[in-house]
């Protein structure tokens, strides 16, 4: 057992956790089925973390396979703060990310941690593996690709989330939904004449989910038009 596990299992709250596990979806049949929770939240999880920012890669890849899924957490949380800190390395944790994917497997692991690391660290560079993560068939590399593409919206960058955003319009999992329509939002509030020129365009082929999560800031007259498929 690593130090940060054990740090971790020392807070186990069995109540908090059977909680968790219910609000994350780890039911049989659920997409985080079979997931086990130890019942730490985040601000507890950042503040045991600081005494474990400087672990290796190799033991924060092992805490990424924990089956626990706070210790997932902890392990990419400290990812994000060796990223910030540690230019130097930053290909090197983006390449341990990418391997990793599979072990990122819930919407929280991925909105904590894939715009800080991936969609920084392509900000400058080639994003085909974006359109790459995006066409996949595991549900967590395609909310990392539309997530990761908020980086890029805080930049004034929009081509990558409305080009992902195409892509994943006939998804059939409601968390890219959501997750879309999220990206769509962010992008009307740097830009709102380019939300409005995506949404008329797909309006009328996107989820109701993403849609009603673009419009959510709109006056509610336009919002109605929109959802009545009037625009």
């Amino acid at each position: 057992m690593s130090s940060l596990q054990s740090s971790l299992l020392a807070l186990k709250n069995p109540e908090k956790a059977a909680l968790l596990q219910r609000f994350f979806k780890t039911g049989k049949g659920e997409y985080a089925e079979g997931d086990i929770f130890i019942g730490i939240m985040v601000p507890q999880i950042r503040e045991i973390i600081k005494q474990f920012h400087s672990l290796s890669l190799k033991e924060i890849q092992s805490s990424l396979k924990s089956k626990y899924h706070e210790e997932r957490l902890a392990a990419l949380l400290i990812l994000v703060y060796q990223f910030e800190k540690n230019p130097n390395k930053r290909e090197e944790i983006y390449d341990l990310y990418i391997s990793n994917t599979k072990n990122i497997n819930n919407w929280d692991l991925v909105d904590l941690s894939a715009p800080r690391i991936v969609g920084h660290f392509l900000l400058d560079k080639d994003k085909s593996k974006l359109f790459q993560l995006a066409r996949s068939n595991l549900l967590w590399d395609r909310r990392i690709a539309i997530i990761s593409t908020a980086y890029f919206i805080r930049e004034s960058r929009f081509e990558e989330t409305l080009h992902i955003a195409e892509i994943l319009l006939k998804d059939k999992h409601d968390l890219i939904h959501k997750a879309v329509g999220w990206m769509l939002r962010e992008v009307g509030k740097k830009d709102l004449q380019t939300l409005k020129s995506f949404l008329n365009q797909h309006h009328s082929s996107m989820s109701r989910t993403s849609l009603r999560y673009a419009i959510e800031r709109f006056p509610e007259k336009e919002r109605k038009a929109y959802l009545d498929g009037r625009i």
